[in-house]
């Protein structure tokens, strides 16, 4: 996880996954967009890391956090957030960078002049169907977000080009 304040969450998707958590200690000069990573805090070392976050804009944040779990040892490096900004250079620097996927979803949408074969986009459409559908029955919205519920994992797990299972 890139910020202290996500950890909670990602402790809960490191749990969900069966997986040790590292946190990426980092910090940014004045107002500036860069940030400069710090320390890594956990063991990386010959292990694949998946870098947690909300959103990637410029994606400063995820290769400098990929760099610093290379120099650590990290064997494979993925990357993972809600919603992928792209702004530039993010484009240039996924490409460039040692990253082997990048996860988002389409909360906003991937002009196709952003497309990569190392970007995976993943469709909330099934989610938030769900919990239209679970409003009007009167169901819980929340078991949509509990580590219990498997259709709430499968959905996640959906992609454009796919049927659910």
């Amino acid at each position: 996880v890139t910020d202290l304040g996500f950890a909670k969450r990602a402790r809960t998707f490191a749990e969900l996954v069966g997986a040790p958590l590292a946190i990426i200690e980092k910090r940014r000069e004045a107002n500036d967009d860069r940030a400069e990573v710090m320390n890594v805090i956990g063991e990386v070392r010959g292990k694949r890391a998946i870098i947690v976050d909300d959103e990637i804009d410029t994606g400063g944040t995820l290769v400098e956090t990929t760099k610093a779990l290379e120099r650590e040892g990290a064997v494979e490096i993925y990357g993972c957030a809600t919603h992928g900004v792209l702004s530039d250079p993010a484009i240039d620097r996924i490409r460039d960078s040692a990253l082997v996927e990048v996860v988002i979803t389409d909360t906003i949408p991937l002009p196709a002049s952003h497309k990569l074969d190392k970007i995976n986009v993943l469709s909330v459409a099934p989610l938030i169907g769900e919990a239209i559908t679970r409003i009007h029955q009167g169901k819980s919205v929340g078991a949509l977000f509990s580590s219990e519920m498997q259709r709430a994992q499968e959905m996640l797990l959906w992609s454009e080009d796919e049927e659910p299972t």
